[in-house]
């Protein structure tokens, strides 16, 4: 991320309300090693420089869009080596995407077998309910009503 000498240092509650987000969220990014440790004043401060925004911003927006955080430093580490090419890049984009499409499969088949389930169930002051049915079905042990 590309850095400007000429803007003053600002504290991690600033660096936060500019990125948009919690103080907390970039102590942890700090912590886990995606943002660097700050310089300190002589009365213990963090003071970050004003272009670290640029990199929260790519983190939060990396982070919108699901990459993991391990996608997040590996995406990290091409940058601020600046020696990558975008077929890299596109490389950890389309193993992001196939694992985006893995999850939407599971969670069709997810939405199918609950909508059948809840087909089954007609709801009211009955008894019995075929979605508790199912939900025992293939479990070791019965719930205690």
């Amino acid at each position: 991320m590309k850095r400007s000498a000429n803007a003053q240092p600002i504290r991690r509650g600033e660096l936060a309300r500019r990125a948009g987000c919690n103080i907390e969220t970039i102590r942890y990014y700090e912590k886990i090693g995606l943002l660097p440790a700050p310089s300190r004043t002589d009365g213990g401060h963090r003071l970050y420089p004003a272009a670290l925004q640029a990199r929260v911003n790519f983190i939060l927006r990396g982070r919108a869009l699901g990459f993991s955080i391990g996608e997040l430093r590996n995406l990290l580490g091409l940058v601020d080596a600046e020696d990558f090419t975008c077929g890299e890049v596109l490389d950890i984009t389309r193993r992001h995407l196939d694992g985006i499409a893995d999850k939407i499969a599971d969670l069709e088949r997810l939405q199918a077998t609950l909508s059948d389930i809840s087909a089954q169930c007609q709801g009211g002051h009955v008894p019995r309910c075929p979605v508790i049915d199912a939900l025992q079905a293939d479990s070791p042990g019965r719930l205690k009503r």
